[in-house]
């Protein structure tokens, strides 16, 4: 190994992104840079160290058993740097900075979005980035501070905990269930028509929630977006299955067979151990905790229902009738 004299620490950060991100061009990306400067500052370091820390590959790039142990090492000094750079020196009273929370699509804009303006008010010098993502968010990986989850994610350095759960319902629109009634039971479900995820486009397998329910639903229309899926479901579609925080009263939307056809997710917070204390992290965990534990909805509902039971009660279109009557008297 050659002397560390020649060694540029910048690189190391230029390292960090190369190997999280598999790419120069991911890398690229990450750090806002072009791939030559990647590529350049990746060679300047494995010719200070001496050693080759990737295999270049055709589908990018690999971490050599080298750069393995380099990365862990390298992790090591960042984790330092940030624990530094977020004391809570004595004497600063104020909380500002910038946050990246990132959670799902569904949850971020038909609940968060709209609630973090209390969080504005508490602290008006902190920022809050709110990231949309269909997939896992690592934020052992740097790709975000928080991340909020429907399920325990994995990874080393990660501090996971659960600060509520919540049910999703069957709903319909009054123009669905005028053209195609209302199911009696969960076995009826197999005669009617739904909305729901592009299967080969799921990347987190917790949102395969209809799986919950049935076997084969009769899929009409499907979208990567839960957003897309309850415009569909308004318009007249089918049945889709949507979290109690994505339906509000303003909703033309009936619940069918809520109570036996539902299911339960949970919901958890993640943040790296590095960042716990950090005073703009902390001011963000704490507000989504107050908000979450706040909200009935949120707050652990009962077991999953049994799937493909027929239900002993009468099914719960009991808000259907007036919506149909509007319906029909409108047509």
């Amino acid at each position: 190994m050659q002397t560390f004299d020649l060694l540029d620490w910048n690189d190391i950060k230029v390292f960090l992104g190369a190997a999280r991100g598999g790419s120069l061009a991911a890398a690229a990306k990450r750090l806002r840079v072009d791939q030559s400067t990647v590529s350049r500052r990746l060679a300047s370091l494995e010719s200070a160290l001496g050693l080759a820390l990737f295999e270049r590959l055709p589908s990018g790039l690999r971490l050599s058993d080298v750069g393995q142990r380099l990365l862990q090492h390298a992790e090591q000094v960042e984790s330092a740097v940030i624990s530094f750079q977020h004391e809570d020196h004595p004497g600063n009273g104020c909380i500002g900075g910038r946050v990246r929370l990132a959670t799902m699509e569904g949850i971020a804009s038909l609940y968060l979005a709209e609630r973090l303006w209390g969080l504005r008010e508490r602290h008006p010098a902190l920022t809050v980035d709110l990231v949309t993502s269909a997939q896992t968010v690592y934020v052992n990986r740097r790709e975000a501070d928080l991340f909020l989850s429907f399920f325990k994610p994995p990874g080393k350095g990660l501090i996971s905990q659960q600060i509520g759960a919540f049910r999703l319902g069957l709903y319909a629109a009054p123009s669905y269930l005028a053209r195609q009634g209302c199911p009696v039971d969960l076995r009826s479900l197999k005669q009617h028509h739904f909305v729901s995820y592009v299967d080969d486009l799921v990347q987190v397998d917790c949102v395969r929630w209809l799986d919950d329910l049935l076997d084969e639903p009769q899929t009409v229309f499907r979208s990567n977006s839960m957003i897309a899926q309850k415009s569909a479901a308004l318009g007249g579609f089918g049945l889709v299955l949507l979290p109690s925080f994505a339906v509000t009263a303003r909703d033309d939307l009936v619940p069918v067979l809520h109570d036996t056809a539902f299911t339960v997710r949970e919901l958890w917070l993640n943040v790296h151990a590095d960042l716990q204390f950090a005073p703009r992290v902390r001011a963000v965990m704490a507000y989504l905790k107050d908000t979450f534990t706040s909200d009935v909805q949120f707050r652990q509902p009962e077991a999953k229902s049994p799937r493909n039971q027929a239900s002993p009660q009468p099914p719960h279109c009991a808000a259907s009738s007036q919506h149909l009557r509007l319906f029909n008297s409108a047509t």
